[in-house]
């Protein structure tokens, strides 16, 4: 079995699993948009795709580095027989496909437990409290 054959089992897992939370935050997605405006909507929108492709960017370096590093010292190996044979400096490929299924199955899971709540408005300040008699001691008392 090679390593991409054992990575498509996951990598279905993490699509299904994705799919799942594209279909719950679209029927939620229907009525936020009801009580909002499409500027903000759009807004809302763009904010969440730079996200997403800031932490793919970012995920996806931290991979190459560390696992280049990690195969450079031995602490990791792949049977030659089992690779396709596309490297990302000494990664094989199929080492990304974890970094991928995090990227998609963290934020899934997240959207099927209940995503982002809606901000409460912002209670009023109270007023301080009346000051309360507090036990003085001996020395307090003197001054």
């Amino acid at each position: 079995m090679t390593y991409w054959a054992v990575n498509a089992v996951f990598l279905a897992i993490v699509a299904v699993v994705g799919v799942l939370a594209l279909v719950t935050a679209a029927v939620r997605g229907r009525a936020a948009r009801a009580s909002s405006s499409s500027a903000a909507t759009t807004r809302r929108r763009r904010e969440v795709v730079l996200g997403a492709g800031i932490a793919t960017g970012v995920l996806l370096v931290m991979t190459a580095v560390f696992d280049n590093v990690m195969i450079g010292i031995g602490l990791v190996g792949y049977d030659a027989a089992r690779i396709s044979g596309v490297f990302v400096g000494i990664a094989p490929l199929e080492d990304f496909a974890y970094a991928v299924a995090a990227l998609v199955l963290l934020p899934s899971v997240w959207v099927l437990l209940g995503g982002p709540k809606t901000p409460r408005a912002p209670e009023a300040p109270r007023a301080p409290a009346a000051s309360t008699p507090t036990k003085q001691t001996a020395k307090e008392a003197r001054s």
